[in-house]
């Protein structure tokens, strides 16, 4: 069935291209032959059925008129008036043969609500629905409202808001009435919109760190309240987003105590229940502060909404707090209830925000939500500059409905996601460049076989592509797919937890992608039978220690994932300190690493206290303790209590994580699993690290994270420090035939060509050759954008040394 969906997308390709992308998944060469016999004479790539050409076209354009007949001659003006009329052709004599594309004209199209699709808007297999940019025309479909009322802030016109303005940027600032252009309604900063998707992930993957946050916060407000939670506005110009107003500008400040009456303690580390801390007294400039520090923060006393988001506990979980009162003496900030889950502690970094007294730089932006003032310093004269404010709340909703795709359509400008799908079946986002969202790029939930194909996704405010579906219980797949798609530079607001990719359920997959540049994961999984394949990521978790790239956790059940052929790169954690590569977490068993690359990662892989892992044929290059194993569930363990609660309920109701894991489907699928109880459950056995070549590449970043000198051999046992086994579960592991520091002879190593020459020793253990050439984005029709260009960030210098129990943090982190 994969194939033959594979077959229906691209039976419209060249027979060169078709040969390519075979290539690239290893597909028998029968299948190829028969693809390259199908008929290739469709005028649409994507979604085409059986090579058939579309059996009307429906013409859109910005000049045209709601009341013409949809023909080239006489357009129609919205996608609103298309849709309308398929509608009333399939009520009148049903979707003709090829079905229907809607051949949209280059222009700019403001897009006042979301166009919601439903089951009377739905194609079929015979009879697809295409909506999609008309040849190489440029589509922009925007959810945004152009500001042109702009005025500078001077002591005549509004001498409160410039006497607030720092002295730096007097005269440099304007502002803008929003009620004057009918905008009202300004969204929530404290809360996540997007909270019940993530909450549907921390409550099907057992990951409640998902949902910690802006997310558990919203949840509790509208449990609270009942109210909706509204997706932010946001503030951009020439297309690029702006700064809500900040300080540090790039930087974090530092708690230096957490002054809670209620202290508690956490795994050796200790905290205070309430959010009051004291902070640095600063003098002078610290490096990224982009203003003197010597008043902070008694400069915010006199802000109407002053907020702060930090990492108030763990560096994996942020939140947006309002502030109740400051103290300038101490100097102390109390935070407004409710405050955070999981408490606070010394250290932890976290920025101020939303204050007008800190614009003081260009592209910060500050709004008055009392009376709808919007202030902005331009990064650039506004004159013949684009400004706009995100309104619409997402732009396409496709509900209950099926074989519809959208394609080659740039979506910006969008306050919440840009595209929901739910409950629906053959529905695609392809070629599409999708931007400035404040939340997603797509969700797709329920439903099947639905897929986000050869897209651009950047500057959204949380991840780029939600997907779920699939029966757990019943072991059956969804489909859902994100391929050749370039993710990057997301989770401007929600910072954590809003990976490129989240994918939770039953059968999904994430190949050929480009992921980089985020605070947090790459791609995050929940659940098993996934593929996670052909993806290149670099310059991820820039924020946190304790994630990973690609990142799964708290489940023996999450069984039969496959991570192969998958390039990571240049990664590390906030600071230059360590983060993690493929990470199992809390249990994830039964996975297979096979095939991929790992170049410059503190832990490329860590398995934490599963079983069943095969990790083979992969290739690590300058990454410090590139495997970690430990036995966290095992007796005497931080994590024992936790393990043997599950067990013991396992063992009465037949029921671990969810499933019935002793029975059929999982007996069969995974057998392994089904015997588990018999064989010292909560040890991480049958774990194997066979065949891989563990090399020490340039040594820079094994230099820089052991401080200048390679690691020691003299541990608690003499293998080589490439392994980061834990001593009580080292006899546990089965390590076979791995090529461990003896030259593996790269091609081109300087230059990152790892592909290995004819004489390299790891052909003698058996090394089988990794496609390289086939790994992240390729080319197609479907592709957005071509090529494809992306910057690789050098890792940072030698990290500062973590604070002693007793020394001061740094005042900006």
């Amino acid at each position: 069935m994969w194939a033959l969906g594979k077959i229906i997308l691209f039976a419209c390709s060249t027979h060169a291209q078709l040969k390519r992308y075979y290539a690239h998944r290893m597909i028998i060469t029968q299948a190829v032959v028969f693809i390259v016999a199908l008929s290739c004479v469709c005028v649409f790539p994507v979604q085409a059925d059986r090579g058939q050409a579309p059996g009307a076209v429906i013409y859109v354009a910005a000049h045209g008129n709601d009341s013409g007949d949809g023909s080239i001659a006489s357009p129609l003006a919205s996608i609103v008036a298309a849709q309308r009329k398929i509608r009333e052709w399939k009520s009148l004599k049903g979707l003709p043969r090829g079905g229907v594309t809607v051949e949209i004209f280059g222009g700019w199209y403001q897009l006042m609500e979301p166009i919601e699709f439903t089951s009377e808007d739905s194609g079929t297999a015979e009879a697809p629905i295409v909506y999609r940019a008309r040849g190489g025309d440029k589509v922009v479909l925007s959810g945004g409202r152009f500001v042109t009322n702009w005025q500078q802030v001077t002591m005549r016109n509004n001498p409160t808001g410039y006497k607030q303005l720092d002295p730096s940027a007097q005269g440099k600032v304007y502002q803008a009435e929003l009620t004057e252009l009918g905008i009202t309604e300004y969204g929530d900063l404290l809360y996540d919109a997007e909270w019940k998707i993530q909450y549907r992930h921390s409550k099907d993957d057992n990951q409640r760190e998902a949902i910690f946050g802006d997310a558990l916060a919203a949840k509790q407000e509208v449990e609270r309240t009942g109210r909706k939670i509204e997706p932010r506005l946001e503030l951009f110009y020439n297309n690029e987003p702006m700064t809500l107003s900040r300080w540090p500008n790039s930087r974090f400040a530092s708690i230096d105590k957490a002054l809670g009456k209620t202290e508690f303690h956490v795994r050796r580390l200790q905290g205070r229940r309430e959010g009051i801390f004291s902070v640095h007294r600063l003098s002078g400039c610290h490096e990224g502060q982009g203003r003197c520090g010597d008043n902070y923060p008694s400069r915010w006393i006199n802000e109407k909404n002053a907020m702060v988001r930090g990492y108030w506990f763990r560096d994996w979980v942020v939140q947006t707090q309002k502030i109740a009162s400051i103290d300038p003496e101490q100097p102390i900030i109390t935070l407004a209830e409710p405050y955070h889950l999981q408490g606070y502690r010394n250290g932890m970094w976290f920025f101020g925000f939303n204050m007008l007294c800190e614009i003081d730089k260009p592209g910060e932006w500050y709004l008055d939500r009392e009376n709808g003032t919007l202030y902005f310093w331009p990064p650039k004269p506004l004159e013949n500059a684009k400004t706009e404010v995100s309104v619409t709340d997402g732009l396409f909703r496709l509900n209950d409905t099926g074989y519809i795709t959208l394609h080659g359509l740039n979506l910006e400008t969008i306050r919440g996601t840009a595209v929901r799908i739910k409950n629906s079946e053959n529905c695609r986002v392809t070629g599409c460049v999708i931007r400035n969202a404040t939340n997603y790029g797509v969700t797709i939930v329920d439903g099947k076989n639905c897929s986000v194909i050869g897209c651009d996704i950047s500057a959204t405010g949380g991840g780029g592509v939600f997907m779920a579906g699939g029966d757990r219980q019943q072991l059956v797949s969804a489909g859902h797919a994100v391929e050749n798609c370039h993710i990057h530079h997301f989770a401007r607001w929600d910072r954590t937890y809003r990976p490129g990719i989240l994918m939770t359920g039953v059968g999904l997959r994430a190949s050929h992608n480009l992921i980089h540049h985020a605070p947090h994961s790459a791609i995050i999984y929940g659940g098993p039978l996934h593929r996670i394949d052909f993806n290149e990521i670099h310059n991820v978790c820039q924020e946190s220690h304790d994630c990973g790239a690609i990142y799964g956790g708290r489940s023996w059940c999450m069984r039969g994932n496959v991570f192969e052929y998958n390039y990571l790169h240049h990664i590390c954690g906030k600071g230059g300190r360590a983060s993690n590569g493929i990470y199992l977490d809390d249990g994830n068993s039964g996975a297979t690493i096979r095939g991929n690359v790992f170049h410059k990662l503190r832990r490329p892989v860590l398995i934490g206290g599963g079983r069943d892992n095969l990790v083979e044929n992969n290739i690590f290059i300058d990454c410090p303790q590139a495997f970690h194993m430990d036995g966290r569930y095992a007796p005497g363990n931080w994590a024992a209590r936790i393990g043997d609660k599950r067990i013991k309920k396992a063992r009465k109701t037949g029921i671990l994580n969810g499933v019935r894991f002793s029975e059929p489907p999982y007996s069969v699928y995974f057998p392994k699993l089904a015997k588990m109880m018999d064989n010292q459950p909560t040890q991480p056995m049958g774990n194997i690290l066979r065949g891989n070549i563990f090399w020490q590449g340039d040594r820079q970043n094994l230099q820089r994270l052991n401080r200048k000198k390679l690691p020691s051999k003299k541990r608690w046992r003499q293998e080589e420090w490439w392994f980061h086994i834990h001593k009580s579960v080292w006899d546990l592991v089965s390590i076979e035939n791995n090529l461990i520091d003896e030259d593996p002879k790269f091609v081109d190593e300087k230059s990152g060509d790892f592909q290995l020459r004819n004489d390299s020793p790891a052909w003698k253990i058996g090394f089988k050759a990794i496609p390289f050439e086939t790994i992240g984005l390729y080319q197609d029709d479907t592709r957005a954008r071509w090529p494809v260009t992306h910057k690789i960030t050098p890792l940072p210098g030698i990290p500062e040394r973590r604070p002693g129990k007793n020394a001061k943090p740094s005042p900006v982190e």
